[in-house]
């Protein structure tokens, strides 16, 4: 055996530790920041909008829907014939239990001059969580898998299927009594960008040292958890 591929063995569980590390705890940080984007009271982020107004009708933890709905999201996903990775699993259940821990910690804050600095520091915060649990690479959320399964069905762009969706979660949670305002336009204008610079910060080499592929692709926002 070669000096190179025994280094490369070695190399493999030290990847691996690191790839899950950076899924779980960016899945946590993700709950995270939508609890403390909601605590802000500036808005929430379009899927977010949606579980809040069925948690208002239903009387149960915004968290809890959160799990709910990706796991009837993740059954559309048969039809779709997408196949969901271990990501995917862990997304549908930590996201909600970690978003319901952070609000049992955590008041409302009142005034601007609190309110707009946790809702970039949320805002941010989720980014940083985007770029770790996509560079793990260990599958998409439901709702992204949601996603890029019809862009694969109906042949329209992701930006187009991706709009349609969060403008038709956004009004319904809306109209359900969801929070909408400014931390909404805030996040969809910011959170791009955020998890592009840190998709690069925290992307894992291959096995051959090469950059992340889903560096080198740009799938940021095709993977990316839009709970959401």
């Amino acid at each position: 055996m070669s000096r190179w591929s025994r280094t490369t063995r070695s190399a493999l569980p030290r990847r691996l530790t690191r790839r899950l590390v950076q899924l779980y705890v960016g899945l946590v940080l993700y709950g995270m920041s939508m609890a403390l984007q909601l605590r802000a009271g500036l808005g929430l982020d379009p899927w977010d909008v949606f579980h809040q107004g069925v948690s208002k009708h239903t009387g149960l933890s915004i968290g809890t829907v959160c799990i709910l709905a990706g796991a009837l999201v993740l059954l559309l996903w048969v039809p779709l014939r997408q196949r969901p990775g271990l990501g995917t699993v862990s997304n549908v259940v930590l996201i909600g239990v970690a978003m319901d821990a952070t609000l049992a910690l955590t008041s409302d804050v009142r005034g601007l001059a609190l309110q707009v600095p946790l809702l970039v520091f949320a805002i941010v915060l989720n980014g940083v969580a985007t770029g770790l649990y996509i560079s793990a690479r260990f599958g998409p959320g439901p709702r992204d898998g949601l996603m890029t399964g019809l862009h694969k069905r109906t042949g329209r762009s992701i930006r187009l299927v991706r709009t349609g969706l969060e403008v038709t979660v956004l009004v319904t949670g809306w109209l359900l009594g969801g929070s909408v305002g400014v931390g909404t336009v805030a996040f969809a204008l910011a959170i791009g960008p955020l998890s592009q610079v840190f998709l690069r910060v925290f992307a894992i080499p291959g096995a051959d040292g090469e950059p992340s592929p889903v560096v080198a692709r740009g799938e940021v926002r095709e993977q990316a958890i839009l709970p959401q």
